[in-house]
């Protein structure tokens, strides 16, 4: 292992750690994402999977995380050849970690792009352009924008100085305190959205959608899109999770922290469906509208409601805080990796990643534009893939993601010494045997069968 003294740097209480990671996990995951994944599925029956695979799969490899993190007190891959090595075993486990923190890396370079539309949005909603608009001029406002490589790079470059300026003053000034504000804030803007739209909208209808389940509905590839969702908005298998874990206090609860982190990405991911689709269904748009709702169906609806121009412009903005929340995260393990590989301090290892995420946000970029060297016409694992930015999506989310979590899933349940695993755990034995029987087995068998239905290899 690097020769390099355990990361210093520590969260200064436990609701600073909470805090921090909920802000995260809840991000576009749980309000771009979640919604649209969830109509394109079924709806209440996916959500019913969802919640299965959080509570099975999802929190026990977030509290795995956890412990690699605390354990080896290093950036993800050299905390998990810390622990491996302690455990006796081979230095190699440390691909779990990298793996973890390139997959990262990977979603942190489109989703600073589409936080960059989100903040396009807000601008875009002030101003007034969505009253009385029309389904064609709402389409034509967002594909003008898809086109405009300029218009694209200019919102993603200041997503990225956003991140900089916060992550390069460090854990406790920079991302403690600002999460400290954002989270709660967005919180806020949240509910109060939910409310509006309960009251305006078809809350009935959209109540009856999320939470009544039609597995007619749900298929095999909607079961793996549940799992592979459950890691994207849990920040899992993406570095950030260990990386969190490393400034961890040594006497916090793993246990309580991780169910607190899980209950409210969870809730947040809930309540955003209750703020899009009593809308949807309100004014007779389509909830199944794919990646598209948010920007294209949601604005018609901002134009035809009273107060919409304010309505719409407050849940942009949340939009923007829960997406930068996240991309300050995803960004973390990256800058402590460039720090401990290369000796260098805080800002120049900030501005050296995103720097290389500015460039890799170009793929993404130049894939929206229409750019011809970014676009494709082939199929991967059944879906069809149109653009260099379709083939980072399907790869991180159906396969790094749940990839990484079998990895690290192994990693702390097979190859870390039960031993080692109890003293950070530190948690009742009752408990500690249900987490690693869930990490043991149910996890990695669940991740298995699915992701080999996925690539054809059985079928279900």
């Amino acid at each position: 292992m690097k020769n390099t003294a355990s990361i210093s740097s520590r969260w200064s209480s436990r609701l600073s750690f909470i805090l921090a990671s909920s802000a995260a996990a809840v991000g576009l995951g749980n309000i771009w994402k979640f919604p649209y994944v969830m109509g394109e599925n079924g709806g209440g029956a996916f959500v019913l999977v969802y919640l299965l695979c959080i509570a099975f799969i999802g929190i026990p490899i977030m509290m795995a995380e956890v412990v690699i993190g605390r354990r080896g007190r290093h950036s993800p891959g050299y905390a998990a050849e810390q622990v491996a090595v302690e455990s006796e075993r081979s230095k190699h486990w440390q691909v779990a970690g990298w793996l973890g923190m390139v997959t990262g890396f990977l979603v942190l370079s489109f989703y600073a792009v589409i936080a960059g539309w989100a903040l396009d949005y807000v601008f875009k909603a002030g101003s007034g352009v969505f009253n009385g608009a029309s389904a064609e001029q709402v389409g034509g406002l967002f594909e003008g924008m898809l086109a405009s490589e300029n218009e694209l790079m200019l919102w993603h470059t200041l997503v990225l100085v956003g991140v900089v300026i916060v992550v390069g003053k460090g854990v406790n000034k920079g991302l403690e305190r600002s999460v400290r504000f954002l989270l709660p804030a967005m919180f806020v803007l949240l509910v109060a959205l939910a409310i509006y739209a309960g009251n305006i909208g078809a809350f009935g209808e959209a109540v009856a959608f999320m939470f009544e389940p039609d597995f007619s509905k749900l298929s095999i590839n909607g079961v793996m899109i549940a799992l592979g969702h459950s890691f994207f908005t849990l920040g899992l298998a993406s570095g950030v999770v260990i990386m969190y874990g490393a400034y961890l206090p040594k006497e916090t609860s793993i246990v309580q922290t991780s169910v607190w982190i899980a209950v409210i990405d969870t809730l947040v991911a809930l309540i955003a469906g209750l703020a899009i689709f009593p809308l949807v269904f309100g004014f007779n748009l389509t909830p199944s509208e794919g990646p598209g709702l948010i920007f294209t169906t949601l604005p018609l609806a901002f134009g035809q409601m009273p107060g919409g121009q304010w309505v719409g412009t407050l849940f942009f903005t949340m939009l923007v805080i829960a997406a930068f929340t996240s991309a300050i995260a995803m960004i973390e393990a990256s800058v402590a990796f460039v720090s401990e590989k290369f000796n260098l301090s805080r800002w120049p290892s900030t501005i050296i990643s995103a720097s290389v995420l500015w460039l890799l946000g170009q793929l993404t970029i130049h894939s929206f534009s229409g750019s011809s060297w970014a676009q494709l016409s082939t199929e991967w694992l059944g879906k069809p893939l149109n653009s260099i930015f379709d083939v980072i999506d399907l790869l991180t989310s159906s396969i790094l993601l749940p990839l990484g979590g079998l990895l690290l899933a192994i990693l702390a349940g097979w190859v870390m010494t039960r031993d080692n695993a109890k003293d950070e755990l530190d948690t009742g034995k009752h408990m500690f045997d249900v987490w690693h029987l869930c990490l043991k087995y149910v996890a990695p068998i669940a991740i298995i069968i699915i992701f080999l239905q996925l690539i054809g290899i059985i079928e279900i």
